[in-house]
């Protein structure tokens, strides 16, 4: 009992100790616990105080759409108290719009299916406070599967000012992109350089001037525009650009499209950001520089040319040129014009040299010169009488940039041509008023400008009339009722617009009623004016009607005589025959034999009776020829054959006066047809004429030759010949060279019937 009790009393004890060590361990734990807890709590309290100033307020939405969410949050959203279900959102006034639920709870489903995080900005109704709702998946412990957190931030500010940067960068964005296309636009070269100084951006008059293919192929190569300018590289020039930080202008030759040019090049430093370019193609404007440079040179040289005086001044009224003209005429020396004295100074030493016009008060004289800098009502023009009787002419021109240019003009000499064209024009009126014809001139447009007192008086015209400068054609109808043809006044209108507009000489002749005759002309002047004369014929329309009588009586005469020396020729043909018919039966001894003397009687009597004879044939032949009846007959002719036959029927003459008769008749010569008699009658007449007047020892070419259509027979002599006089009237009948000839060409009638009767075959076909 007492060992049970014992081991009990262990047991006992045991149990007691472990009782009490698990008192005093639950005591610990329950000590150590609630320290936990109260750290736990002061924790959460923390977090919660946190939480509540922190930027975002959670909301806890359940898999079923139940939400939880601090008070806070509803304040934000304008709600009176959180509802239980995320769809209760939107109320009347408050909450989210419908369409920012309805797209929060899209975005939730999503979330809840897939496990993705969402962002979504939404507005709070009734208020401008924006909301960035952010939602992702719930931690585990924190909720049952399908549960998310939602975080709202108060993004009101900051999406102001994102949309402030947004509209700020899309502006920067439309102007970077409308900066691009305006460079890539541009007819002028242009590029970017980086920090490094390597090409970065070129545009397509880049890649066009360096031939390359597109902008990254340039760049890739680093294609430069322009070549080593004054020692340096465009590398090296960009730097120096970029060190000093301020825009870099050079002129640089380059080759662009095969051709030199010049290109002003400029860099601009952009800091950090690094070097922009662009060049200018400045060929035209220094080939104008250089054109305008020769033209204001060859302008002052043609200047120094001009008689007139030139002086141009400058917007600080200095003399910036002065020709020599203007030296010479102000007695102004080169040196001193050479500093360039002012407009003040100049009028001085012009005064001084008595070169400007005598008055009172110079200073305000001089002071109002000076205002035609500023008047821009210019040019002006005025006239200066110095002493000595020199007239200058002074035009005064302000110029766009604020100067002056002055020309004077020496017009003594124009004044005095002036005053001897005053004196001529006197001169000629009183010439036009004494002149026997009538004289009017008549403008190109037809009106009548001068008249002489002649013209006036032969028409019946009034003066006041004339003064008014009528028209031809007014002229013309009063004119008319003067004339013995009305119609006829026509011809006045007609010859007055030839001569002012085709500019032709016309003429013509009228008669008045009052029988005077007037002969009158149109003659174009050369201002393009027309002078009408009119002079009276009516002495000499008579004196032409009286020779016209005579001519006439004259005429009838000569067809008398004409008929005359014909009948003549037929009449002396019969006695002749008659006395050649006895004298030849006398010499064939029908009388018996006769003496010597009386044999040498009849030989002379029928040596005349032939002369005679030939000499009325001629006579017969050259009346017929003049009355247009010559007998000719056509018949082929050999013309060597009648040359040469007429050649042996004078060679007896010529050898008696020891003459030369030379016969030259080309194979060439041919035949004609036509009458062999009178062309044997000119050639014979040809011939006596030639051996006639041609001395003893002379020489007489017969000369023929002939082509296709014409044959020529040519006598030529080594004869005293003839002057013009006797030239002219070598043809006329019964007329003589004088008495050069012996008594051969004495007999006869010379040249004219070679005129009158044979040469009327040069017509004949060959």
């Amino acid at each position: 009992m007492i060992e049970i009790s014992n081991l009990v009393a262990v047991l006992v004890g045991v149990v007691l100790a472990g009782w009490i060590a698990a008192g005093v361990w639950a005591l610990a734990t329950g000590l150590r616990m609630r320290t936990a807890s109260r750290d736990a709590g002061q924790q959460a309290e923390r977090l919660g105080l946190l939480l509540d100033s922190a930027p975002a307020l959670p909301m806890m939405v359940r898999a079923d759409g139940r939400i939880e969410a601090s008070e806070r949050l509803g304040d934000w959203l304008g709600l009176a108290r959180i509802p239980n279900f995320l769809a209760d959102l939107t109320v009347a006034g408050a909450g989210l719009s419908a369409d920012d639920a309805a797209a929060l709870a899209r975005d939730v489903e999503a979330a809840q299916r897939s496990g993705k995080s969402f962002s979504r900005a939404v507005k709070a109704q009734g208020s401008s406070r924006t909301l960035l709702i952010r939602g992702a998946p719930a931690a585990p412990g924190l909720s049952a599967p399908g549960g998310l957190i939602l975080w709202f931030f108060d993004a009101t500010d900051s999406q102001s000012e994102i949309g402030r940067l947004t509209d700020e960068t899309g502006r920067l964005s439309r102007a970077f992109e409308a900066l691009s296309g305006l460079i890539e636009a541009s007819p002028v070269p242009m590029w970017h350089r980086g920090p490094d100084l390597r090409l970065t951006l070129v545009n397509t008059a880049y890649v066009r001037a360096v031939e390359g293919e597109d902008a990254a192929d340039v760049i890739a190569r680093g294609l430069e525009l322009v070549e080593t300018a004054g020692g340096k590289s465009p590398l090296a020039m960009a730097a120096a650009a970029r060190e000093a930080g301020v825009t870099s202008m050079r002129m640089v030759p380059a080759t662009i499209g095969g051709e030199r040019r010049m290109l002003r090049v400029v860099d601009v430093p952009l800091g950090e950001a690094g070097v922009a370019g662009y060049a200018i193609d400045v060929e035209e404007l220094e080939q104008a520089r250089a054109a305008f440079k020769r033209f204001v040179e060859a302008q002052r040289d043609m200047l120094d040319r001009l008689s007139a005086g030139v002086a141009q001044f400058g917007a600080d009224k200095g003399l910036i040129f002065s020709n020599q003209p203007f030296q010479r005429l102000f007695a102004l020396k080169p040196e001193w014009l050479a500093d360039r004295p002012e407009f003040d100074r100049v009028l001085e030493r012009m005064r001084e040299a008595g070169r400007v016009p005598e008055v009172r008060d110079f200073r305000g004289w001089r002071d109002e010169r000076r205002g035609w800098f500023t008047d821009a009502s210019g040019p002006f023009e005025e006239n200066w009488l110095l002493a000595g009787g020199t007239h200058l002419r002074v035009v005064a021109q302000p110029l766009p940039d604020g100067g002056l240019l002055l020309i004077f003009e020496d017009r003594t000499e124009q004044v005095a041509l002036a005053s001897a064209r005053d004196t001529l024009l006197r001169v000629r009126t009183a010439t036009f008023n004494s002149l026997f014809e009538a004289i009017g001139v008549f403008a190109a447009d037809g009106r009548l400008q001068l008249w002489n007192s002649k013209f006036r008086d032969v028409w019946g015209f009034d003066e006041d009339m004339l003064a008014d400068h009528p028209r031809v054609d007014t002229l013309a109808e009063a004119a008319a009722r003067k004339l013995t043809n009305p119609s006829r006044s026509v011809i006045i209108r007609e010859l007055v617009r030839v001569a002012t507009v085709e500019r032709k000489q016309r003429s013509g002749r009228v008669a008045l009623k009052d029988g005077r005759h007037f002969e009158f002309a149109a003659v174009p002047l050369p201002d393009g004016n027309a002078l009408f004369t009119m002079l009276d014929i009516s002495d000499s329309r008579r004196i032409e009607a009286v020779l016209r009588d005579r001519n006439e009586a004259l005429e009838d005469a000569d067809r008398v005589k004409t008929a005359f020396v014909a009948n003549m020729s037929y009449e002396l043909r019969t006695p002749l025959t008659s006395i050649g018919g006895f004298a030849e039966m006398l010499a064939g001894g029908y009388a018996g034999k006769l003496e010597p003397t009386a044999v040498e009687y009849v030989a002379a009597i029928l040596e005349s009776v032939a002369r005679l004879g030939t000499l009325i044939d001629d006579v017969l032949d050259l009346t017929q020829s003049e009355a247009g009846a010559l007998p000719m007959e056509r018949r082929m002719i050999d013309l060597k054959r009648l040359a040469e036959e007429a050649a042996a029927g004078i060679r007896y003459a010529a050898n008696e006066k020891s003459i030369e008769l030379v016969v030259n008749i080309e194979a060439g010569l041919g035949s004609i047809q036509g009458d062999s008699r009178r062309l044997r009658q000119a050639l014979d007449n040809l011939l006596k004429n030639a051996v006639g007047y041609t001395p003893a020892g002379g020489r007489v070419l017969l000369h023929g030759d002939g082509e296709r259509h014409k044959a020529r027979l040519v006598v030529s002599d080594d004869g005293p010949g003839m002057d013009e006089k006797e030239q002219a009237r070598a043809f006329d009948r019964f007329s003589r060279a004088g008495e050069r000839g012996d008594t051969l060409q004495s007999r006869g009638l010379g040249l004219p019937p070679v005129r009158r009767g044979a040469w009327r075959h040069a017509d004949a076909d060959l």
